[in-house]
């Protein structure tokens, strides 16, 4: 019986992608580096920002620190405008802590960035706990974060379902021995998904219950 959900934040609660390529563009122009596309930026959505920057554009080596400083200046008045949750998910995360399901938060984003933007989105309330890569030496797809979950709420990994819209996330999920589901309306598409051999891959928020509520027959 599932009775702990640990979400992925960008791509699977909280619609990022157009900020986060904003935000990155911006930084390439500001900095006099070629513009990188979209879809290439899209596809290290989920990794730690200097990931981002050393494989999603030509940022040289040397200067991967001042580009995620310079996203980070940039950030609150580029990206932010733009992210906005999910359709369903904030009813789908009040229902789910209705019903007693203890939901955290594990991302590669900041501390900061984290916590201001629950906020701003008004679904801090329903979280027990939240890690990032600032608490952990592995990031993802390594199973730190989940691992670390795991501590902090007294879980067991078979007891627990981790969300992702990326392998990254179904990989850390898989390593620390919990339950995968990969999600759909975020930064990677089924069949990408299903790579990492995820328990199930959901195109709605409300398919979550469906699969809880056959777990909990189990």
């Amino acid at each position: 019986m599932i009775r702990n959900i640990f979400f992925d934040f960008d791509g699977t609660l909280a619609d990022t992608s157009e900020g986060i390529v904003r935000c990155t563009q911006a930084t390439l122009q500001e900095m006099g580096l070629p513009a990188s596309t979209p879809e290439r930026i899209k596809a290290t959505i989920g990794l730690p920002l200097g990931q981002c920057f050393a494989r999603g554009t030509d940022t040289p080596p040397e200067r991967v620190d001042e580009a995620c400083a310079t996203y980070r200046r940039l950030f609150n008045d580029i990206a932010i405008p733009c992210i906005t949750l999910f359709p369903g998910v904030k009813e789908g995360l009040a229902a789910l802590h209705a019903e007693g399901q203890r939901l955290a938060i594990c991302t590669s984003r900041s501390s900061a960035s984290l916590h201001d933007l629950i906020r701003r989105l008004d679904i801090g309330s329903y979280f027990s706990a939240l890690t990032n890569n600032e608490d952990v030496t592995h990031p993802k797809p390594a199973p730190d974060l989940a691992l670390l979950l795991l501590e902090r709420l007294g879980a067991k990994a078979e007891e627990s379902l981790v969300v992702g819209d990326t392998v990254f996330d179904l990989q850390m999920g898989r390593a620390a021995g919990c339950h995968t589901c990969g999600v759909t309306w975020g930064n990677q598409d089924r069949p990408t998904l299903r790579t990492a051999a995820p328990d199930l891959v959901i195109d709605d928020f409300r398919e979550l219950f469906v699969y809880l509520r056959t777990q909990a027959t189990l």
